[in-house]
């Protein structure tokens, strides 16, 4: 054998560096037994056709079809003959409903044509951001003629089409945040939350356009993050959270800079899509804000417990949530900056997104898209996953459940008021659960499942190794002695971690698996 071939074979390809969870998740192997078991030592992975991300694209596309085979008792008829029917059977969905009740069918303009409101006999616009109602119209244009309920069928099937495009998206993202944990986005493929509520609203556009701002993010690309983070903010607000956790990042690591960046694109972005609504159609563009704002307290949130508990409609809910929300941030950067190792940015993502939901005044069904793919990122267990996603399709069935309570009459076939806030507080449980098991990774970095292999933070991008600049706690003698440890996170070497036995494992450096290996113990 020549030196050259040695040389080939010595060298770590792509496949060598992907973590298997079937080796560190007894969960997951236990769950591969159905499949023929783990995968063996001299398996081929990544080097045929069936890479880690096309089988997690594949496989997150087939669980969204099965999502739209169980809408299948409305799309034959339960979304026209009543309400009863979509709730006994939770296949109920907004996108068929709209394509009427939002002016669509009448080929009305979103934000700048009001929608005559059959309850109330008035006037209104559009309540959704500018960038989902744009994908709202395009998809009525693609919608043929019929009758209202072929028309209402049409346009959730093509809807559905649009949105599967979404979730090829996030797929792929998730699936290359960690160049070295492929396999953690099955987390978000097989999610049965994920599958049961895709196609109830248009929510999955901002996802997907959230996964691939922090995929860019992650491969220090701060400015097209920022503007794909700003796009996201313009079909859903809640994106606009993530910025808070990289404030606190960017701080402790002193990263203005990147930070400066993507701030800066995320306001250009937002600002291209909504700056010419605003202008022309000032009332329209601003339904969705002021829609919100007065909103009540509604389905989901803790807030309806106390308000149908005291008979008192709370109408300083929105002060209250504000207060709770201001608090938990505060609380998070605390922990951010406090904590002995930096956080990485997909557990604060995780935390920040599930302090607003916990604190907001409503909470639907399809907002545990948010979640999904922070969750996958920031603690990819699969028994804390699967107890939060037992939760979650607890609460999906139990809210179909009251509303069908509430809608059959004298018969009362359902959820009743009491049932229905215990599944609120197993979705509030569910929630809260994980967020403490990440709260503890933060607190105790070797808890970490995703820095057990010397890994500091794949999704941190200019942050990934990082040296600490400013610590709450910590001297700057402290740092030093950190340093000369050599302490990940605290300004110690570059290009590898500690594991929890205290072993220092090489693993490659730079952008992508194969690449460089950093030496240890130098």
């Amino acid at each position: 054998m020549t030196s050259v071939h040695r040389k080939r074979q010595s060298e770590p390809t792509a496949s060598s560096w992907v973590v298997r969870p079937t080796e560190q998740d007894e969960v997951a192997a236990a769950g591969s037994e159905l499949i023929g078991g783990p995968v063996g030592k001299r398996a081929a992975i990544g080097l045929g056709w069936w890479t880690p991300v096309r089988v997690i694209v594949l496989t997150a596309l087939g669980m969204f079809a099965l999502g739209m085979v169980q809408k299948l008792p409305c799309y034959n008829g339960g979304w026209f003959s009543g309400q009863g029917s979509q709730y006994a059977h939770a296949c109920y969905s907004d996108i068929p409903h709209l394509y009427n009740g939002r002016g669509f069918a009448d080929n009305l303009v979103p934000y700048f044509d009001r929608i005559p409101q059959e309850t109330s006999g008035g006037m209104e616009y559009l309540e959704y951001p500018v960038l989902t109602g744009l994908f709202m119209k395009v998809a009525a244009w693609m919608t043929p003629g019929g009758t209202i309920v072929d028309q209402e069928k049409a346009y959730w099937l093509i809807n559905c089409g649009m949105l599967m495009v979404c979730v090829a998206v996030i797929a792929v993202c998730v699936s290359r945040t960690h160049p070295f944990r492929p396999w953690d986005a099955l987390l978000v493929a097989l999610a049965p939350a994920f599958a049961l509520t895709s196609t109830i609203n248009w929510d999955l556009l901002a996802v997907a356009l959230t996964a691939a701002a922090m995929l860019l993010w992650g491969r220090s690309r701060p400015l097209a993050a920022g503007v794909l983070l700003g796009l996201a903010t313009a079909a859903k607000l809640y994106p606009l959270l993530l910025l808070g956790p990289l404030l606190l990042l960017c701080w402790r690591a002193g990263r203005w800079r990147a930070f400066g960046a993507v701030t800066l694109s995320t306001v250009f972005s937002w600002a291209c899509v909504n700056v010419p609504v605003m202008l022309w159609a000032p009332d329209g563009w601003a339904k969705f804000y002021t829609f919100s704002q007065e909103r009540p307290v509604d389905f989901g949130s803790f807030w309806l417990i106390i308000s149908q508990r005291t008979e008192n409609p709370l109408e300083d809910a929105n002060l209250y949530a504000m207060i709770l929300m201001l608090l938990g941030c505060a609380a998070l950067a605390v922990l951010t900056l406090y904590a002995p190792r930096r956080p990485r940015f997909p557990q604060l993502a995780f935390l920040v997104i599930a302090l607003f939901i916990l604190t907001n005044k409503v909470y639907s069904p399809q907002y545990v898209l948010w979640l999904i793919p922070l969750a996958a990122l920031a603690r990819p267990r699969w028994r804390d996953f699967l107890i939060w996603q037992a939760c979650e399709v607890i609460y999906f069935l139990g809210i179909w459940m009251y509303l069908g309570y509430n809608s059959s009459g004298d018969d009362h076939q359902g959820l009743p008021q009491e049932g229905y806030q215990l599944v609120i507080l197993i979705h509030l449980a569910g929630t809260l659960y994980l967020c403490a098991v990440i709260v503890r990774d933060v607190l105790m970095p070797e808890r970490d499942v995703v820095r057990r292999d010397g890994t500091d933070d794949p999704a941190g991008g200019v942050l990934d190794r990082a040296p600490d600049q400013f610590v709450l706690g910590y001297t700057a003698r402290s740092r030093r002695a950190a340093a000369e440890r050599g302490d990940a996170g605290l300004g110690g070497p570059v290009g590898w971690g500690t594991p929890p036995d205290g072993q220092p494992v090489a693993r490659p450096v730079g952008g992508s698996a194969g690449g460089p290996v950093a030496p240890l113990g130098e």
